[in-house]
Protein backbone atom coordinates (compact mmCIF):
# COMPACT_ATOMS: atom_id res chain seq x y z
CA UNK A 1 0.00 0.00 0.00
CA UNK A 2 1.46 3.36 -1.07
CA UNK A 3 1.08 6.33 1.24
CA UNK A 4 -0.02 9.50 -0.50
CA UNK A 5 -0.80 12.89 1.04
CA UNK A 6 -4.36 14.15 0.74
CA UNK A 7 -4.07 16.84 -1.92
CA UNK A 8 -7.71 16.66 -3.02
CA UNK A 9 -8.28 20.30 -2.01
CA UNK A 10 -5.46 21.39 -4.30
CA UNK A 11 -7.60 20.78 -7.40
CA UNK A 12 -10.00 23.58 -6.46
CA UNK A 13 -7.07 25.88 -5.63
CA UNK A 14 -5.50 25.27 -9.05
CA UNK A 15 -8.76 25.32 -11.06
CA UNK A 16 -8.75 29.10 -11.84
CA UNK A 17 -5.35 28.72 -13.54
CA UNK A 18 -6.31 25.87 -15.87
CA UNK A 19 -7.89 28.01 -18.58
CA UNK A 20 -4.60 29.85 -19.13
CA UNK A 21 -2.05 27.18 -18.29
CA UNK A 22 -0.01 27.23 -21.52
CA UNK A 23 3.69 27.21 -20.70
CA UNK A 24 4.41 30.19 -22.95
CA UNK A 25 1.80 32.20 -21.07
CA UNK A 26 3.39 31.33 -17.73
CA UNK A 27 6.84 32.36 -18.97
CA UNK A 28 5.37 35.59 -20.32
CA UNK A 29 3.67 36.11 -16.98
CA UNK A 30 6.96 35.74 -15.12
CA UNK A 31 8.55 38.31 -17.43
CA UNK A 32 5.68 40.78 -16.97
CA UNK A 33 5.68 40.24 -13.20
CA UNK A 34 9.41 40.96 -12.92
CA UNK A 35 9.15 44.12 -15.05
CA UNK A 36 6.10 45.32 -13.14
CA UNK A 37 7.77 44.62 -9.80
CA UNK A 38 10.95 46.49 -10.69
CA UNK A 39 8.92 49.48 -11.94
CA UNK A 40 6.57 49.59 -8.95
CA UNK A 41 9.38 49.08 -6.45
CA UNK A 42 11.44 51.84 -8.05
CA UNK A 43 8.45 54.19 -8.01
CA UNK A 44 7.80 53.33 -4.33
CA UNK A 45 11.32 54.14 -3.13
CA UNK A 46 11.86 57.12 -5.40
CA UNK A 47 8.63 58.62 -4.10
CA UNK A 48 9.84 58.15 -0.52
CA UNK A 49 13.25 59.67 -1.28
CA UNK A 50 11.56 62.62 -2.99
CA UNK A 51 9.47 63.26 0.11
CA UNK A 52 12.55 63.05 2.34
CA UNK A 53 14.52 65.55 0.28
CA UNK A 54 18.13 66.10 1.37
CA UNK A 55 17.83 63.57 4.21
CA UNK A 56 17.36 60.72 1.73
CA UNK A 57 21.08 60.19 1.06
CA UNK A 58 21.95 59.69 4.72
CA UNK A 59 18.90 57.46 5.25
CA UNK A 60 19.70 55.14 2.32
CA UNK A 61 22.33 53.06 4.16
CA UNK A 62 20.12 52.67 7.22
CA UNK A 63 17.23 51.65 5.00
CA UNK A 64 19.13 48.81 3.35
CA UNK A 65 20.12 47.38 6.73
CA UNK A 66 16.69 47.84 8.30
CA UNK A 67 18.43 49.26 11.37
CA UNK A 68 15.55 51.49 12.56
CA UNK A 69 11.79 51.03 12.91
CA UNK A 70 11.20 53.54 10.10
CA UNK A 71 13.54 51.69 7.77
CA UNK A 72 11.94 48.35 8.60
CA UNK A 73 8.43 49.64 7.91
CA UNK A 74 9.52 50.99 4.52
CA UNK A 75 11.20 47.71 3.62
CA UNK A 76 8.38 45.45 4.79
CA UNK A 77 5.59 47.48 3.20
CA UNK A 78 7.59 47.61 -0.05
CA UNK A 79 6.69 43.93 -0.51
CA UNK A 80 3.21 45.12 -1.43
CA UNK A 81 4.67 46.07 -4.82
CA UNK A 82 5.52 42.38 -5.35
CA UNK A 83 1.91 41.36 -4.75
CA UNK A 84 0.69 44.20 -6.97
CA UNK A 85 3.00 43.09 -9.80
CA UNK A 86 1.63 39.55 -9.69
CA UNK A 87 -1.90 40.95 -9.52
CA UNK A 88 -1.28 42.90 -12.72
CA UNK A 89 0.17 39.77 -14.35
CA UNK A 90 -2.80 37.60 -13.45
CA UNK A 91 -5.29 40.11 -14.81
CA UNK A 92 -3.41 41.08 -17.99
CA UNK A 93 -1.68 37.85 -19.01
CA UNK A 94 -3.98 35.19 -17.57
CA UNK A 95 -7.25 37.15 -17.51
CA UNK A 96 -8.42 35.82 -14.18
CA UNK A 97 -9.37 37.26 -10.82
CA UNK A 98 -6.46 38.26 -8.62
CA UNK A 99 -8.27 36.95 -5.54
CA UNK A 100 -8.04 33.44 -6.98
CA UNK A 101 -4.34 33.45 -6.01
CA UNK A 102 -5.38 33.13 -2.35
CA UNK A 103 -7.87 30.29 -2.61
CA UNK A 104 -11.55 30.27 -1.71
CA UNK A 105 -12.35 32.55 1.27
CA UNK A 106 -14.19 29.70 3.04
CA UNK A 107 -10.89 27.79 3.06
CA UNK A 108 -8.50 30.74 3.44
CA UNK A 109 -9.69 32.42 6.64
CA UNK A 110 -10.60 29.37 8.78
CA UNK A 111 -7.29 27.68 7.99
CA UNK A 112 -5.33 30.89 8.64
CA UNK A 113 -7.04 31.27 12.00
CA UNK A 114 -6.58 27.61 13.00
CA UNK A 115 -2.89 27.53 12.10
CA UNK A 116 -2.24 30.89 13.77
CA UNK A 117 -3.73 29.52 16.99
CA UNK A 118 -1.53 26.44 16.65
CA UNK A 119 1.59 28.56 16.11
CA UNK A 120 0.82 30.75 19.13
CA UNK A 121 0.18 27.65 21.25
CA UNK A 122 3.49 26.17 20.09
CA UNK A 123 5.23 29.41 21.01
CA UNK A 124 3.66 29.33 24.47
CA UNK A 125 4.84 25.76 25.01
CA UNK A 126 8.39 26.70 24.03
CA UNK A 127 8.24 29.66 26.41
CA UNK A 128 7.44 27.50 29.45
CA UNK A 129 9.96 24.76 28.65
CA UNK A 130 13.26 24.69 30.62
CA UNK A 131 15.50 27.70 29.92
CA UNK A 132 17.52 27.70 26.73
CA UNK A 133 19.74 30.21 25.03
CA UNK A 134 21.30 30.98 21.68
CA UNK A 135 24.88 30.46 22.76
CA UNK A 136 25.13 33.75 24.65
CA UNK A 137 23.20 36.58 26.25
CA UNK A 138 20.48 38.32 24.25
CA UNK A 139 20.99 42.06 23.82
CA UNK A 140 17.98 44.31 24.51
CA UNK A 141 17.10 46.36 21.43
CA UNK A 142 13.86 48.35 21.50
CA UNK A 143 12.53 49.36 24.95
CA UNK A 144 9.53 47.17 25.85
CA UNK A 145 7.12 50.11 25.99
CA UNK A 146 8.04 51.36 22.54
CA UNK A 147 8.02 47.82 21.15
CA UNK A 148 4.48 47.25 22.43
CA UNK A 149 3.35 50.61 21.04
CA UNK A 150 4.71 49.71 17.61
CA UNK A 151 3.53 46.09 17.71
CA UNK A 152 0.17 46.46 15.87
CA UNK A 153 1.78 48.26 12.91
CA UNK A 154 4.75 45.87 13.04
CA UNK A 155 2.46 42.84 12.80
CA UNK A 156 0.68 44.41 9.83
CA UNK A 157 4.00 45.12 8.11
CA UNK A 158 5.20 41.52 8.55
CA UNK A 159 1.81 40.24 7.35
CA UNK A 160 2.18 42.31 4.16
CA UNK A 161 5.69 40.93 3.59
CA UNK A 162 4.86 37.24 4.08
CA UNK A 163 1.55 37.47 2.20
CA UNK A 164 3.31 38.95 -0.83
CA UNK A 165 5.88 36.14 -0.86
CA UNK A 166 3.21 33.47 -0.50
CA UNK A 167 1.08 35.03 -3.25
CA UNK A 168 4.06 34.92 -5.62
CA UNK A 169 5.54 31.50 -4.86
CA UNK A 170 2.72 29.34 -3.45
CA UNK A 171 0.03 31.32 -5.24
CA UNK A 172 0.99 32.33 -8.76
CA UNK A 173 3.96 30.05 -9.52
CA UNK A 174 2.55 26.94 -7.81
CA UNK A 175 -0.92 27.39 -9.31
CA UNK A 176 0.28 27.90 -12.87
CA UNK A 177 2.72 24.98 -12.75
CA UNK A 178 0.17 22.66 -11.13
CA UNK A 179 -2.38 23.62 -13.80
CA UNK A 180 0.11 22.44 -16.43
CA UNK A 181 1.95 19.57 -14.69
CA UNK A 182 0.55 16.88 -12.39
CA UNK A 183 3.79 15.96 -10.66
CA UNK A 184 4.50 17.59 -7.26
CA UNK A 185 8.18 17.38 -8.19
CA UNK A 186 7.43 20.25 -10.57
CA UNK A 187 4.75 22.40 -8.92
CA UNK A 188 6.12 21.91 -5.40
CA UNK A 189 9.89 21.86 -5.94
CA UNK A 190 10.40 24.48 -8.67
CA UNK A 191 8.69 27.37 -6.80
CA UNK A 192 10.64 26.37 -3.69
CA UNK A 193 13.90 26.43 -5.65
CA UNK A 194 13.08 29.97 -6.81
CA UNK A 195 12.24 30.90 -3.21
CA UNK A 196 15.60 29.48 -2.08
CA UNK A 197 17.43 31.38 -4.81
CA UNK A 198 15.92 34.63 -3.51
CA UNK A 199 17.35 33.83 -0.07
CA UNK A 200 20.86 33.06 -1.30
CA UNK A 201 22.77 36.05 0.11
CA UNK A 202 26.52 35.41 0.09
CA UNK A 203 27.32 39.07 0.81
CA UNK A 204 25.35 38.93 4.08
CA UNK A 205 25.59 35.26 5.10
CA UNK A 206 29.13 34.50 3.91
CA UNK A 207 29.98 30.81 4.30
CA UNK A 208 26.45 30.10 5.55
CA UNK A 209 24.71 31.42 2.42
CA UNK A 210 24.09 27.96 0.94
CA UNK A 211 22.70 26.61 4.22
CA UNK A 212 20.37 29.59 4.59
CA UNK A 213 19.15 29.06 1.02
CA UNK A 214 18.64 25.34 1.72
CA UNK A 215 16.56 26.27 4.79
CA UNK A 216 14.41 28.54 2.60
CA UNK A 217 14.00 25.83 -0.05
CA UNK A 218 12.80 23.24 2.48
CA UNK A 219 10.53 25.83 4.06
CA UNK A 220 9.06 26.49 0.60
CA UNK A 221 8.36 22.78 0.05
CA UNK A 222 6.61 22.49 3.42
CA UNK A 223 4.50 25.58 2.67
CA UNK A 224 3.62 24.14 -0.74
CA UNK A 225 2.47 20.97 1.02
CA UNK A 226 0.25 22.95 3.42
CA UNK A 227 -1.20 24.89 0.48
CA UNK A 228 -2.01 21.68 -1.39
CA UNK A 229 -3.57 20.09 1.70
CA UNK A 230 -5.74 23.08 2.57
CA UNK A 231 -6.60 24.40 -0.90
CA UNK A 232 -5.63 27.94 0.08
CA UNK A 233 -2.70 30.11 1.16
CA UNK A 234 -4.13 30.43 4.68
CA UNK A 235 -1.85 27.92 6.46
CA UNK A 236 1.30 28.97 4.58
CA UNK A 237 0.71 32.65 5.35
CA UNK A 238 0.08 31.82 9.02
CA UNK A 239 3.24 29.72 9.47
CA UNK A 240 5.31 32.24 7.51
CA UNK A 241 3.86 35.11 9.53
CA UNK A 242 4.65 33.72 12.98
CA UNK A 243 8.05 32.47 11.86
CA UNK A 244 8.96 35.97 10.70
CA UNK A 245 7.42 37.60 13.76
CA UNK A 246 9.86 35.53 15.82
CA UNK A 247 12.83 36.38 13.59
CA UNK A 248 12.04 40.06 12.96
CA UNK A 249 10.03 41.33 15.92
CA UNK A 250 11.24 39.23 18.85
CA UNK A 251 14.86 38.11 18.34
CA UNK A 252 16.66 39.45 15.30
CA UNK A 253 20.23 39.13 14.08
CA UNK A 254 22.15 42.31 14.96
CA UNK A 255 23.46 43.01 11.46
CA UNK A 256 20.31 42.55 9.38
CA UNK A 257 16.70 43.77 9.69
CA UNK A 258 16.93 44.48 13.41
CA UNK A 259 15.00 47.76 13.62
CA UNK A 260 11.78 46.32 15.09
CA UNK A 261 13.24 43.58 17.29
CA UNK A 262 12.81 43.41 21.04
CA UNK A 263 16.12 41.57 21.41
CA UNK A 264 19.24 40.95 19.31
CA UNK A 265 20.86 37.53 18.97
CA UNK A 266 24.40 37.06 20.34
CA UNK A 267 25.79 36.35 16.87
CA UNK A 268 25.49 37.75 13.34
CA UNK A 269 24.58 36.08 10.07
CA UNK A 270 28.17 35.95 8.86
CA UNK A 271 29.41 34.11 11.98
CA UNK A 272 30.02 30.60 10.51
CA UNK A 273 30.41 28.65 13.75
CA UNK A 274 27.41 30.14 15.56
CA UNK A 275 25.10 29.98 12.55
CA UNK A 276 26.00 26.35 11.87
CA UNK A 277 25.21 25.54 15.48
CA UNK A 278 21.89 27.36 15.44
CA UNK A 279 20.55 26.48 11.98
CA UNK A 280 19.86 22.78 12.83
CA UNK A 281 17.73 24.00 15.74
CA UNK A 282 15.91 26.28 13.33
CA UNK A 283 15.42 23.36 10.93
CA UNK A 284 13.86 21.33 13.75
CA UNK A 285 11.55 24.21 14.68
CA UNK A 286 10.48 24.53 11.05
CA UNK A 287 9.49 20.85 10.94
CA UNK A 288 7.61 21.08 14.25
CA UNK A 289 5.73 24.15 12.99
CA UNK A 290 4.78 22.30 9.80
CA UNK A 291 3.50 19.30 11.76
CA UNK A 292 1.51 21.56 14.09
CA UNK A 293 -0.03 23.30 11.07
CA UNK A 294 -0.94 19.94 9.55
CA UNK A 295 -2.71 18.95 12.74
CA UNK A 296 -4.53 22.29 12.78
CA UNK A 297 -5.97 21.84 9.30
CA UNK A 298 -6.35 18.03 9.73
CA UNK A 299 -5.53 17.07 6.16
Amino acid sequence: MTWRPDYSAHAAFVAPARSSSALWRFLLGLFVAVIAYVALNEFYFQSIYALMGSAATAFHGTLLQGATPQAMYLLLFSFATMAMAVGVTVRVVHRRNTRSLLGAPERLWPSFRAVSIAMLALGAVLLILPPWDMGGELTPNLPLGRWLLLLPLSLLAVLVQVSAEEIVFRGYVQQQLAARFNSPLIWMVLPSALFALGHYLPAEAGENAAMVALWAGIFGILMADLTARSGSLGPAIAVHLWNNVSAILIISLPDDLSGLALYLAPFSMDDPAAMRTWLPVDFAMMLVSWLAARLAIRR
